[in-house]
C-alpha cells in the first residue's frame, strides 16, 4: 500500500460509512448484456474480502448507483450491505438520505466514486476518493486516489486505508495469521 498523506489518514479516523459508486468502482465500468437481455457483473474476490473486514470493524457500507442491477442486489445482499440506492438519479439527493437515516455528520462518510455523478457526494463526504481509473478531473477534487483500478481491488485498498489509520487492521486481520 502506497504511503497515506497525514491528512487523509486523519480524516479516514472518524470514517463510520463507506460509500460507494457501483460501475467503475465495484466493477471495472463494463457493462455486459447477455442474449436474454440480462446484465452481467463481474466483481473482485478482494473487494468483497474488503467490505467483510470493514464490516467487522463496524464500518458500515453502502452503495449508490446509477443502475440498477439484479447482480448489485445479490451481491449486496451476499456481503450484507444493507444501504442500497440504485436507479439514483440525484446522488446529491441520495447523500441527503442517506445522512438522515443514519444520523451521521458529512465527516463521518466517505465516498470512493469514478465520474461526474459522483460530484456531489464528492465534494461533501468528509473523506472523497475516487478510483485511479476513473475520470481524471476527479484527481485534483479528492483527498485519495487508489493505486488500484475499478473493480480490481480498489475497495479492498480503501478498506485496508481505513481500518490502518483507525487502528483496527491488526485486530481484524489476527486471525488470518499462522500462530
Amino acid at each position: 500500500m502506497k504511503r497515506i498523506a497525514a491528512a487523509v489518514r486523519k480524516k479516514a479516523q472518524d470514517i463510520k460509512l463507506l460509500l460507494l459508486d457501483v460501475d467503475g468502482v465495484l466493477t471495472d465500468g463494463s457493462i455486459v448484456i447477455n442474449g436474454r437481455g440480462e446484465e452481467i457483473k463481474r466483481f473482485h474476490v478482494r473487494d468483497g474480502e474488503g467490505i467483510k473486514l470493514l464490516n467487522r470493524a463496524g464500518i458500515r457500507i453502502g452503495l449508490i448507483s446509477g443502475r440498477y442491477s439484479q447482480a448489485v442486489t445479490h451481491r449486496a445482499r451476499e456481503l450484507g450491505i444493507r444501504i442500497v440506492y440504485q436507479r439514483v438519479l440525484d446522488k446529491g439527493e441520495t447523500y441527503r438520505k442517506v445522512k438522515s437515516r443514519t444520523g451521521l455528520a458529512d465527516r463521518e462518510i466517505a465516498y470512493l466514486g469514478d465520474d461526474l455523478g459522483d460530484l456531489p457526494i464528492l465534494c461533501r463526504a468528509g473523506l472523497a476518493m475516487a478510483v485511479k481509473d476513473g475520470w481524471g478531473g476527479l484527481r485534483a477534487l479528492v483527498d485519495y486516489v487508489t493505486e488500484s483500478g475499478g473493480g480490481q481491488g480498489a475497495v479492498r485498498e480503501v478498506a485496508e486505508l481505513l481500518l490502518r489509520a483507525q487502528s483496527k487492521w491488526e485486530e481484524i486481520t489476527r486471525k488470518y495469521y499462522l500462530r
